[in-house]
Protein backbone atom coordinates (compact mmCIF):
# COMPACT_ATOMS: atom_id res chain seq x y z
CA UNK A 1 0.00 0.00 0.00
CA UNK A 2 1.91 3.25 -0.85
CA UNK A 3 1.45 6.26 1.49
CA UNK A 4 -0.91 8.90 1.08
CA UNK A 5 1.42 11.88 -0.09
CA UNK A 6 0.28 14.97 2.47
CA UNK A 7 -2.22 17.48 1.77
CA UNK A 8 -0.34 21.53 0.84
CA UNK A 9 -1.90 23.40 3.77
CA UNK A 10 -2.45 26.71 1.61
CA UNK A 11 -0.89 29.18 3.23
CA UNK A 12 -3.70 31.88 4.66
CA UNK A 13 -3.04 36.16 4.26
CA UNK A 14 -2.77 36.29 7.95
CA UNK A 15 0.00 33.60 8.00
CA UNK A 16 1.53 35.13 5.54
CA UNK A 17 1.88 38.45 7.69
CA UNK A 18 2.60 36.85 10.63
CA UNK A 19 5.62 35.34 8.88
CA UNK A 20 6.81 38.57 7.72
CA UNK A 21 6.83 40.00 11.29
CA UNK A 22 8.86 36.81 12.26
CA UNK A 23 11.51 37.05 9.25
CA UNK A 24 11.66 41.19 10.20
CA UNK A 25 12.15 39.95 14.07
CA UNK A 26 15.01 37.44 13.46
CA UNK A 27 16.95 39.65 10.49
CA UNK A 28 16.23 37.09 7.61
CA UNK A 29 15.61 40.28 4.89
CA UNK A 30 16.73 38.23 2.02
CA UNK A 31 13.44 35.47 2.82
CA UNK A 32 11.17 38.80 3.28
CA UNK A 33 12.29 40.00 0.03
CA UNK A 34 11.86 36.70 -1.79
CA UNK A 35 7.97 36.88 -0.59
CA UNK A 36 7.55 40.10 -3.17
CA UNK A 37 5.96 39.69 -6.24
CA UNK A 38 8.07 39.09 -9.28
CA UNK A 39 7.64 42.62 -10.49
CA UNK A 40 8.53 44.31 -7.22
CA UNK A 41 11.43 42.36 -6.46
CA UNK A 42 13.77 44.24 -8.39
CA UNK A 43 12.82 47.14 -6.62
CA UNK A 44 13.60 45.94 -3.15
CA UNK A 45 16.41 45.14 -1.14
CA UNK A 46 17.60 43.03 2.01
CA UNK A 47 20.03 45.91 2.61
CA UNK A 48 16.72 48.09 2.24
CA UNK A 49 14.54 46.37 4.24
CA UNK A 50 17.40 46.02 7.03
CA UNK A 51 17.88 49.85 7.10
CA UNK A 52 13.96 50.31 7.27
CA UNK A 53 13.44 47.95 9.94
CA UNK A 54 16.47 48.97 12.03
CA UNK A 55 15.19 52.90 11.79
CA UNK A 56 11.98 51.84 13.10
CA UNK A 57 13.82 50.11 16.05
CA UNK A 58 15.93 53.19 16.68
CA UNK A 59 12.41 55.38 17.02
CA UNK A 60 10.10 53.13 18.81
CA UNK A 61 12.43 50.36 20.70
CA UNK A 62 12.55 47.37 20.35
CA UNK A 63 9.53 44.99 18.98
CA UNK A 64 7.68 43.71 22.23
CA UNK A 65 4.09 41.57 21.24
CA UNK A 66 2.28 40.82 17.92
CA UNK A 67 -1.18 40.58 18.01
CA UNK A 68 -3.84 38.37 16.08
CA UNK A 69 -3.97 39.82 12.71
CA UNK A 70 -6.98 40.76 10.91
CA UNK A 71 -7.35 40.71 7.23
CA UNK A 72 -9.82 42.91 4.92
CA UNK A 73 -10.14 40.35 1.72
CA UNK A 74 -12.07 43.38 -0.18
CA UNK A 75 -12.94 42.47 -3.54
CA UNK A 76 -10.27 43.76 -4.93
CA UNK A 77 -6.86 42.86 -6.04
CA UNK A 78 -5.34 43.18 -3.03
CA UNK A 79 -5.75 41.73 0.42
CA UNK A 80 -4.62 44.10 3.44
CA UNK A 81 -3.66 41.84 6.73
CA UNK A 82 -3.37 44.34 9.76
CA UNK A 83 -1.07 43.26 12.75
CA UNK A 84 -0.92 44.90 15.84
CA UNK A 85 2.56 45.14 17.41
CA UNK A 86 3.30 46.46 20.46
CA UNK A 87 7.20 48.22 20.35
CA UNK A 88 8.63 49.68 23.86
CA UNK A 89 7.27 53.20 22.97
CA UNK A 90 4.07 52.29 21.69
CA UNK A 91 1.94 50.33 19.80
CA UNK A 92 1.12 50.16 15.62
CA UNK A 93 -0.52 48.06 13.01
CA UNK A 94 1.96 46.45 10.13
CA UNK A 95 -0.09 46.60 6.86
CA UNK A 96 0.68 43.38 5.00
CA UNK A 97 -0.46 43.93 1.53
CA UNK A 98 -0.93 40.82 -0.91
CA UNK A 99 -2.15 40.01 -3.76
CA UNK A 100 -4.37 37.33 -3.87
CA UNK A 101 -2.06 34.62 -4.86
CA UNK A 102 0.05 35.32 -1.57
CA UNK A 103 2.52 37.48 -2.65
CA UNK A 104 3.72 39.94 -1.04
CA UNK A 105 2.93 44.10 -2.38
CA UNK A 106 3.88 45.87 -0.33
CA UNK A 107 4.47 46.82 4.11
CA UNK A 108 3.49 49.77 5.84
CA UNK A 109 4.23 50.90 9.71
CA UNK A 110 1.37 52.96 11.18
CA UNK A 111 0.78 54.32 14.48
CA UNK A 112 -2.11 53.12 16.63
CA UNK A 113 -4.01 49.47 16.94
CA UNK A 114 -5.74 47.52 14.14
CA UNK A 115 -8.73 49.22 12.76
CA UNK A 116 -11.51 46.49 12.27
CA UNK A 117 -12.44 46.66 8.76
CA UNK A 118 -15.44 48.62 7.07
CA UNK A 119 -17.84 47.75 4.49
CA UNK A 120 -17.98 50.50 2.04
CA UNK A 121 -20.89 53.23 2.58
CA UNK A 122 -21.67 55.62 0.10
CA UNK A 123 -20.97 58.92 -0.23
CA UNK A 124 -23.42 61.66 0.92
CA UNK A 125 -23.33 62.42 -2.85
CA UNK A 126 -24.99 59.33 -4.07
CA UNK A 127 -28.37 58.36 -3.85
CA UNK A 128 -29.17 54.73 -4.43
CA UNK A 129 -33.11 55.32 -4.78
CA UNK A 130 -32.19 57.35 -7.84
CA UNK A 131 -30.86 54.34 -9.66
CA UNK A 132 -30.79 50.42 -10.43
CA UNK A 133 -27.67 48.34 -10.91
CA UNK A 134 -27.89 45.82 -13.15
CA UNK A 135 -24.72 42.66 -14.06
CA UNK A 136 -23.85 42.74 -17.46
CA UNK A 137 -20.82 40.82 -19.55
CA UNK A 138 -18.51 42.14 -22.04
CA UNK A 139 -17.21 39.81 -24.67
CA UNK A 140 -17.90 36.31 -25.33
CA UNK A 141 -15.84 33.24 -24.66
CA UNK A 142 -12.74 33.03 -21.78
CA UNK A 143 -11.65 36.27 -21.58
CA UNK A 144 -15.35 37.93 -21.25
CA UNK A 145 -15.77 40.22 -18.12
CA UNK A 146 -18.38 41.18 -15.72
CA UNK A 147 -19.17 44.58 -15.25
CA UNK A 148 -22.09 47.05 -13.47
CA UNK A 149 -24.65 49.48 -15.70
CA UNK A 150 -25.74 52.25 -13.06
CA UNK A 151 -28.91 53.15 -14.82
CA UNK A 152 -31.15 56.52 -13.42
CA UNK A 153 -35.05 55.60 -12.59
CA UNK A 154 -35.62 59.49 -13.83
CA UNK A 155 -34.71 61.29 -16.40
CA UNK A 156 -35.26 65.14 -16.96
CA UNK A 157 -36.30 65.00 -20.98
CA UNK A 158 -35.27 61.95 -23.45
CA UNK A 159 -32.64 59.63 -23.49
CA UNK A 160 -29.70 59.27 -21.09
CA UNK A 161 -26.03 60.57 -21.68
CA UNK A 162 -23.34 57.75 -20.89
CA UNK A 163 -20.53 57.42 -19.39
CA UNK A 164 -17.80 54.25 -20.03
CA UNK A 165 -15.38 54.20 -16.88
CA UNK A 166 -11.95 52.47 -17.43
CA UNK A 167 -9.64 52.10 -14.33
CA UNK A 168 -6.22 52.61 -14.00
CA UNK A 169 -3.17 50.36 -14.01
CA UNK A 170 -2.78 46.74 -12.62
CA UNK A 171 -5.60 43.96 -12.25
CA UNK A 172 -8.33 46.77 -10.96
CA UNK A 173 -11.74 45.73 -10.32
CA UNK A 174 -14.60 47.92 -11.72
CA UNK A 175 -14.78 50.07 -8.18
CA UNK A 176 -11.39 50.95 -8.41
CA UNK A 177 -10.69 49.51 -5.25
CA UNK A 178 -7.85 51.25 -3.15
CA UNK A 179 -7.71 50.00 0.57
CA UNK A 180 -11.51 50.41 1.63
CA UNK A 181 -11.81 52.79 -0.63
CA UNK A 182 -13.69 52.67 -4.00
CA UNK A 183 -13.60 55.54 -6.28
CA UNK A 184 -14.98 54.46 -9.30
CA UNK A 185 -18.16 53.29 -7.63
CA UNK A 186 -18.25 56.72 -5.87
CA UNK A 187 -17.95 58.12 -9.51
CA UNK A 188 -20.77 56.09 -10.74
CA UNK A 189 -23.07 56.18 -7.98
CA UNK A 190 -22.68 60.05 -8.36
CA UNK A 191 -23.23 60.25 -11.29
CA UNK A 192 -26.08 57.97 -11.74
CA UNK A 193 -27.62 59.95 -9.02
CA UNK A 194 -27.78 63.17 -11.05
CA UNK A 195 -29.10 60.99 -14.25
CA UNK A 196 -26.02 60.03 -16.16
CA UNK A 197 -25.76 56.33 -17.19
CA UNK A 198 -22.55 54.98 -15.90
CA UNK A 199 -21.58 51.18 -17.01
CA UNK A 200 -17.95 50.08 -15.14
CA UNK A 201 -16.19 46.44 -15.37
CA UNK A 202 -13.47 44.90 -14.20
CA UNK A 203 -10.46 44.66 -15.81
CA UNK A 204 -9.31 41.65 -17.55
CA UNK A 205 -5.88 41.36 -15.49
CA UNK A 206 -8.58 41.18 -12.70
CA UNK A 207 -10.81 38.99 -13.93
CA UNK A 208 -9.08 36.41 -15.29
CA UNK A 209 -5.15 36.85 -14.02
CA UNK A 210 -4.26 33.37 -15.04
CA UNK A 211 -5.35 33.59 -19.09
CA UNK A 212 -3.65 36.91 -19.17
CA UNK A 213 -0.20 36.25 -17.60
CA UNK A 214 -0.27 33.09 -20.13
CA UNK A 215 0.08 35.39 -23.13
CA UNK A 216 3.36 37.33 -23.18
CA UNK A 217 2.49 38.96 -26.56
CA UNK A 218 -0.08 40.60 -24.29
CA UNK A 219 -0.22 44.27 -24.22
CA UNK A 220 -1.75 47.81 -23.25
CA UNK A 221 -4.40 47.56 -26.39
CA UNK A 222 -5.19 44.35 -24.91
CA UNK A 223 -6.05 45.14 -21.90
CA UNK A 224 -8.17 47.96 -22.51
CA UNK A 225 -9.77 48.35 -25.95
CA UNK A 226 -11.49 44.57 -26.28
CA UNK A 227 -13.62 45.67 -23.40
CA UNK A 228 -13.87 49.51 -23.92
CA UNK A 229 -15.46 49.13 -27.30
CA UNK A 230 -17.69 46.41 -26.09
CA UNK A 231 -18.96 48.81 -23.47
CA UNK A 232 -19.55 51.82 -25.98
CA UNK A 233 -21.31 49.45 -28.04
CA UNK A 234 -23.74 47.84 -25.11
CA UNK A 235 -24.64 51.60 -23.82
CA UNK A 236 -25.46 52.59 -27.57
CA UNK A 237 -28.25 49.75 -27.66
CA UNK A 238 -29.34 50.15 -24.85
CA UNK A 239 -33.05 51.68 -25.47
CA UNK A 240 -32.76 53.91 -22.64
CA UNK A 241 -29.41 56.06 -23.77
CA UNK A 242 -29.12 58.26 -26.40
CA UNK A 243 -26.37 56.53 -28.39
CA UNK A 244 -24.76 60.16 -29.34
CA UNK A 245 -24.14 60.82 -26.06
CA UNK A 246 -21.80 58.05 -24.90
CA UNK A 247 -18.74 59.52 -23.70
CA UNK A 248 -15.57 57.57 -22.03
CA UNK A 249 -13.81 58.42 -18.96
CA UNK A 250 -10.63 57.00 -17.89
CA UNK A 251 -8.43 56.77 -15.01
CA UNK A 252 -4.80 57.09 -14.23
CA UNK A 253 -3.64 54.27 -17.31
CA UNK A 254 -7.58 54.21 -18.45
CA UNK A 255 -7.18 58.13 -19.11
CA UNK A 256 -3.50 57.61 -20.63
CA UNK A 257 -5.24 54.99 -23.27
CA UNK A 258 -8.95 57.00 -23.28
CA UNK A 259 -7.83 58.54 -26.24
CA UNK A 260 -6.52 55.42 -28.38
CA UNK A 261 -10.35 54.27 -27.20
CA UNK A 262 -11.94 56.95 -28.82
CA UNK A 263 -9.44 56.92 -32.18
CA UNK A 264 -10.76 53.28 -32.44
CA UNK A 265 -14.50 54.24 -31.94
CA UNK A 266 -14.87 58.00 -33.53
CA UNK A 267 -18.95 57.74 -32.68
CA UNK A 268 -17.69 58.36 -28.77
CA UNK A 269 -19.03 61.74 -27.89
CA UNK A 270 -16.23 63.10 -25.75
CA UNK A 271 -12.97 61.77 -23.23
CA UNK A 272 -12.67 62.80 -19.38
CA UNK A 273 -9.05 62.29 -18.49
CA UNK A 274 -8.93 61.99 -14.65
CA UNK A 275 -5.33 61.97 -13.65
CA UNK A 276 -4.47 60.62 -16.98
CA UNK A 277 -0.83 59.74 -17.58
CA UNK A 278 1.20 61.68 -20.75
CA UNK A 279 4.53 60.79 -19.55
CA UNK A 280 5.84 57.56 -20.74
CA UNK A 281 5.30 54.63 -17.76
CA UNK A 282 8.68 53.85 -17.13
CA UNK A 283 9.99 56.98 -16.37
CA UNK A 284 6.60 57.59 -14.29
CA UNK A 285 7.39 54.68 -11.71
CA UNK A 286 11.15 55.78 -11.69
CA UNK A 287 9.78 59.08 -10.13
CA UNK A 288 7.30 57.75 -8.41
CA UNK A 289 9.75 55.05 -6.35
CA UNK A 290 12.42 58.64 -6.28
CA UNK A 291 9.77 60.46 -4.71
CA UNK A 292 8.79 57.90 -1.82
CA UNK A 293 12.12 57.31 -0.96
CA UNK A 294 12.10 61.54 -0.64
CA UNK A 295 9.31 60.98 2.35
CA UNK A 296 11.74 58.86 4.80
CA UNK A 297 15.32 60.52 4.45
CA UNK A 298 16.10 57.96 7.47
CA UNK A 299 16.35 55.20 5.24
CA UNK A 300 16.58 56.97 1.33
CA UNK A 301 20.00 56.18 0.94
CA UNK A 302 19.01 52.00 0.94
CA UNK A 303 16.64 52.39 -1.90
CA UNK A 304 19.02 53.46 -4.23
CA UNK A 305 19.82 50.23 -5.43
CA UNK A 306 15.75 49.90 -6.34
CA UNK A 307 15.65 53.08 -7.95
CA UNK A 308 19.25 52.34 -10.09
CA UNK A 309 17.97 48.72 -10.48
CA UNK A 310 14.30 50.60 -12.31
CA UNK A 311 16.25 53.33 -13.97
CA UNK A 312 18.19 50.64 -15.69
CA UNK A 313 15.11 48.88 -16.77
CA UNK A 314 13.37 51.88 -18.28
CA UNK A 315 16.44 53.08 -20.02
CA UNK A 316 16.09 49.52 -21.73
CA UNK A 317 12.39 50.25 -22.45
CA UNK A 318 13.56 53.41 -24.64
CA UNK A 319 16.81 51.30 -26.04
CA UNK A 320 16.33 50.94 -30.00
CA UNK A 321 17.54 47.14 -29.58
CA UNK A 322 13.79 46.31 -27.37
CA UNK A 323 12.49 43.56 -29.07
CA UNK A 324 9.41 41.06 -28.29
CA UNK A 325 12.41 38.64 -27.15
CA UNK A 326 14.05 40.86 -24.70
CA UNK A 327 14.33 39.03 -21.40
CA UNK A 328 11.60 39.87 -19.10
CA UNK A 329 14.31 40.71 -15.94
CA UNK A 330 15.62 43.51 -17.88
CA UNK A 331 12.46 45.09 -17.68
CA UNK A 332 10.51 47.53 -15.58
CA UNK A 333 8.20 45.42 -12.93
CA UNK A 334 9.42 41.83 -14.88
CA UNK A 335 6.27 43.29 -17.99
CA UNK A 336 7.15 41.34 -21.08
CA UNK A 337 8.60 43.27 -23.51
CA UNK A 338 5.38 43.13 -26.06
CA UNK A 339 3.49 45.24 -23.43
CA UNK A 340 6.37 47.99 -23.61
CA UNK A 341 6.79 47.96 -27.12
CA UNK A 342 3.15 48.92 -27.36
CA UNK A 343 2.69 51.41 -24.71
CA UNK A 344 6.44 52.63 -26.67
CA UNK A 345 4.39 53.36 -29.95
CA UNK A 346 1.84 55.28 -28.54
CA UNK A 347 1.80 59.16 -28.21
CA UNK A 348 -1.25 59.68 -25.85
CA UNK A 349 -0.97 63.45 -26.42
CA UNK A 350 -0.76 63.42 -30.28
CA UNK A 351 -3.55 61.04 -30.47
CA UNK A 352 -5.63 63.38 -28.27
CA UNK A 353 -4.65 66.75 -30.27
CA UNK A 354 -6.57 64.67 -33.22
CA UNK A 355 -9.14 63.61 -31.96
CA UNK A 356 -12.10 66.65 -32.56
CA UNK A 357 -14.66 65.54 -29.49
CA UNK A 358 -14.42 67.68 -26.49
CA UNK A 359 -12.13 66.43 -23.92
CA UNK A 360 -12.55 67.27 -19.77
CA UNK A 361 -8.98 66.67 -17.99
CA UNK A 362 -8.91 66.84 -14.52
CA UNK A 363 -5.80 66.32 -12.14
CA UNK A 364 -5.49 66.34 -8.00
CA UNK A 365 -3.03 68.77 -6.94
CA UNK A 366 -1.37 66.55 -4.75
CA UNK A 367 -0.82 63.55 -6.91
CA UNK A 368 2.57 62.42 -6.70
CA UNK A 369 2.16 59.53 -9.78
CA UNK A 370 0.76 61.29 -11.94
CA UNK A 371 1.86 64.84 -11.82
CA UNK A 372 0.80 68.32 -12.77
CA UNK A 373 4.93 69.26 -13.95
CA UNK A 374 5.42 66.00 -15.44
CA UNK A 375 1.94 64.89 -16.70
CA UNK A 376 -0.86 68.03 -16.80
CA UNK A 377 1.98 70.08 -18.68
CA UNK A 378 2.12 68.13 -21.62
CA UNK A 379 -1.45 67.43 -21.82
CA UNK A 380 -1.49 71.41 -21.66
CA UNK A 381 1.49 71.59 -24.70
CA UNK A 382 -0.83 69.46 -26.97
CA UNK A 383 -4.26 70.52 -26.05
CA UNK A 384 -3.88 73.95 -24.40
CA UNK A 385 -4.90 76.00 -26.95
CA UNK A 386 -8.18 73.95 -27.97
CA UNK A 387 -11.60 75.38 -27.17
CA UNK A 388 -13.11 71.98 -26.74
CA UNK A 389 -10.96 71.03 -24.01
CA UNK A 390 -11.35 71.72 -20.20
CA UNK A 391 -8.61 71.71 -17.67
CA UNK A 392 -9.36 72.00 -14.35
CA UNK A 393 -6.82 71.23 -10.98
CA UNK A 394 -7.85 70.50 -7.51
CA UNK A 395 -5.00 71.36 -5.66
CA UNK A 396 -6.31 69.36 -2.44
CA UNK A 397 -6.42 66.01 -4.22
CA UNK A 398 -4.01 63.21 -4.04
CA UNK A 399 -4.12 60.76 -7.19
CA UNK A 400 -7.51 59.48 -6.57
CA UNK A 401 -9.08 62.75 -6.14
CA UNK A 402 -9.37 62.06 -1.93
CA UNK A 403 -8.95 65.57 -0.79
CA UNK A 404 -6.28 65.96 1.93
CA UNK A 405 -3.43 68.05 3.04
CA UNK A 406 0.66 67.91 3.26
CA UNK A 407 2.34 65.76 1.03
CA UNK A 408 0.50 63.14 -0.30
CA UNK A 409 1.54 59.23 0.66
CA UNK A 410 0.85 55.58 0.84
CA UNK A 411 0.08 56.08 4.39
CA UNK A 412 -3.04 58.42 3.71
CA UNK A 413 -5.31 55.38 1.55
CA UNK A 414 -5.44 53.41 4.87
CA UNK A 415 -8.19 55.24 5.78
CA UNK A 416 -11.75 54.91 3.72
CA UNK A 417 -12.01 57.66 1.79
CA UNK A 418 -14.55 59.28 -0.73
CA UNK A 419 -14.06 61.17 -4.05
CA UNK A 420 -13.91 64.75 -3.74
CA UNK A 421 -17.37 65.65 -4.60
CA UNK A 422 -16.84 68.69 -6.26
CA UNK A 423 -14.96 66.32 -8.79
CA UNK A 424 -18.45 64.81 -9.37
CA UNK A 425 -20.31 67.83 -9.32
CA UNK A 426 -17.76 69.43 -12.03
CA UNK A 427 -18.24 66.11 -14.21
CA UNK A 428 -21.76 66.20 -14.27
CA UNK A 429 -22.00 69.51 -15.64
CA UNK A 430 -19.69 69.13 -18.08
CA UNK A 431 -21.13 66.24 -19.35
CA UNK A 432 -24.55 68.08 -19.78
CA UNK A 433 -22.65 70.62 -21.25
CA UNK A 434 -21.19 69.00 -23.57
CA UNK A 435 -23.92 66.62 -24.28
CA UNK A 436 -25.75 69.52 -25.21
Amino acid sequence: MTPTEPETVPVTPEARALAVVALARTGQFDEIRELFTPGLRPMVTADGLRAAWEAELAQRGQLTAVGAPASDQADGAMITVQVPVSFERGPQTLAVYLTRDGQLAGIQLAPGGAQPAAPWEPPGYADPGRFDETDVTLGSGPLAVPGTLCLPRQRQSGLLPALVLLGGSGPEDRDGSIGRSKPLKDLAWGLASRGVAVLRFDKVTHAHPDLVSQNRAFTVADEYLPDALAAIALLQAHPDIDPARVFVAGHSLGGTVAPRVAAAQPSVAGLVLLAGGAQPLQWAAVRQISYLASLAPATAASSRPGIDALTAQASRVDSPDLSPETPDAELPFGVPAPYWLDLRGYDPVGVAAGLRQPMLILQGGRDYQVTVADDLSRWRAGLDQRPEVTIRVYPADNHFFFPGTGPSSPAELAAAQHLDPEVVADLRGWLTGAAG
